[in-house]
């Protein structure tokens, strides 16, 4: 079957819609319609799977909006490299397709950098934003060429699925058989190398240092203590540079969702409803 631009259709429990570039993309929604939407965005070389924890706490307050990064879980995987204004537009798309004038926006990660773009280029479309995990700069471009080209090797998969587990998790998690440690290797190795490539490739290019200050959305920036990706400091700097923005840092590596799930919903959860 072939989908047009914009077209959505359910299959096996998920949602999918087509971009304007003709890309699939999963996405999925819990939540009754009389709530407001919040969406969600996630870390690279996971799915939506990853916020599966948080969903019936977020559910019973939010309609709660998910997808998969083109490149990532069950959408399509188109070749490379990416950029932050399409991985933006894919965003728009989805909400012009469902008809959906404005979300509150959580992303973590790759999906905070996305939050970001979003409250930058598309404001109109955004109540609350948080971005957790991220940062606005990931430089110097030369160390992600070699990544780039790594992860495109067969048989690479396993050894980068280790490097993801030691960036996301402390020490003590990795150290024995953790069931969430297992559930998140998974959703790497089930990542197309392709679809890593590719947005790292539009982290490669991405620097929103100064364009944040353009952000008018009430923002709150969540950190993790111990997070060796994105940096304490990278929120810091956002925090700072993001008008009237709010910061908490959380004694987590890089999940802040998943390691410290009961302070990040809390947390989430007023700064939503408050006025």
């Amino acid at each position: 079957m072939t989908m047009t631009s914009h077209e959505t259709r359910e299959t096996d429990g998920l949602n999918f819609f087509a971009t304007g570039d003709g890309v699939r993309i999963a996405y999925r929604i819990d939540g009754s319609a009389d709530k407001p939407v919040l969406m969600l965005a996630n870390s690279i070389a996971t799915s939506m799977s990853m916020w599966d924890g948080q969903i019936a706490e977020l559910s019973l307050h939010f309609r709660v909006l998910r997808y998969d990064y083109r490149g990532h879980g069950n959408s399509d995987t188109p070749a490379g490299p990416y950029s932050f204004d399409r991985l933006g537009r894919d965003v728009i798309e989805l909400l012009d397709a469902l008809h959906i004038d404005r979300v509150h926006f959580l992303g973590l990660s790759l999906g905070g950098v996305i939050g970001q773009w979003l409250g930058i280029y598309a404001p109109e479309r955004l109540g609350r934003l948080i971005l957790s995990n991220t940062s606005s700069y990931l430089g110097p471009a030369d160390q992600w060429e070699g990544l780039i080209a790594s992860v495109l090797q067969p048989e690479k998969m396993s050894e980068f699925a280790d490097m993801f587990m030691k960036n996301w998790f402390p020490s003590h998690m990795l150290e024995s058989e953790n069931a969430i440690v297992a559930k998140f290797r998974e959703m790497v190795l089930a990542t197309r190398p392709q679809g890593i490539a590719g947005s790292w490739a539009a982290i490669r290019d991405m620097d929103m240092r100064r364009t944040v200050a353009l952000i008018n959305s009430p923002t709150l920036v969540i950190a993790g203590q111990y997070d060796t990706v994105t940096l304490p400091s990278h929120s810091v700097l956002i925090a700072e540079t993001v008008p009237n923005a709010n910061l908490l840092v959380l004694p987590a590596v890089h999940l802040s969702n998943v390691e410290y799930e009961a302070e990040f919903l809390s947390t989430v959860l007023e700064f939503l409803q408050s006025k």
